[in-house]
């Protein structure tokens, strides 16, 4: 599955499933532009990633924001003249129940985790369709597709980012570009370590793999629909989750 000489752009790729990304991209041989609000958590990665050989360009870049977007895609091609891989993973969190959700919650969460994949995706489409090749692949989650109480707004962010794959895919394919999903299941990260022991619990008996994913266990299937092995998966979603949904 060799990325050597192709080029990735990876969203949210500061901290958690998307430096994990990084580094499996990076292990394969890709050049990244690793982009992400948290400037200094990707000034970091770079320098972590230098070790691993090829090139890395850091980008402090609000997905939210069109013209962010925009001018950072702009640069990668300036630099690399090309753009081969992208992963939308840039996404947060803002939970509460429906009848309580503040709208700036709503918009905000709908806006990082949906619209700014949109933007992203918009952007890197005209070099990708040029190069007649190219792999996206959005982060989505399995409760975008089984639903999850308390969090309204990201599964319907979740939900639409799995509907903007297989729009989008149907869209380019004649192209050579392929748009693939992967939905995580519970993956420990920063942010779910915050959860309560009694929460862990609940949540690990509704896993029959009996134990919760790690990062890896995305990054290596990220890393299998960015390379020619996948070319004639397109519009799917690929869930990681242990057997939780089905």
């Amino acid at each position: 599955m060799s990325l050597k000489g192709k080029v990735a752009i990876v969203t949210g790729a500061a901290q958690g499933i998307g430096r994990t990304i990084c580094a499996a991209l990076a292990d394969e041989g890709a050049d990244l532009a690793l982009c992400d609000v948290n400037g200094q958590g990707i000034l970091d990665g770079a320098k972590d990633f230098s070790a691993r050989g090829g090139k890395y360009l850091p980008f402090q870049t609000d997905v939210t924001s069109a013209a962010e977007v925009e001018a950072t895609v702009k640069k990668v091609l300036e630099e690399w003249s090309r753009i081969d891989i992208l992963v939308n993973n840039a996404g947060i969190v803002r939970d509460s129940l429906l009848l309580r959700m503040k709208d700036e919650d709503w918009n905000l969460v709908l806006d990082v985790n949906l619209k700014g994949a949109f933007h992203c995706t918009r952007e890197v489409l005209r070099a990708m369709m040029k190069q007649r090749w190219g792999r996206i692949i959005n982060i989505a989650s399995v409760v975008g597709a089984m639903g999850n109480a308390g969090q309204a707004n990201y599964v319907a962010s979740k939900a639409g980012l799995i509907g903007l794959t297989k729009a989008t895919a149907r869209e380019v394919a004649t192209r050579g570009v392929t748009v693939n999903a992967v939905a995580p299941g519970f993956i420990e990260t920063d942010m779910t370590a915050s959860l309560s022991e009694e929460i862990r619990q609940t949540m690990l008996r509704q896993i029959p793999l009996g134990r919760f994913g790690v990062p890896e266990d995305v990054a290596g299937v990220v890393s299998f629909l960015a390379s020619e092995a996948s070319s004639y998966i397109t519009g799917q979603v690929i869930h990681i989750n242990g057997g939780m949904y089905m």
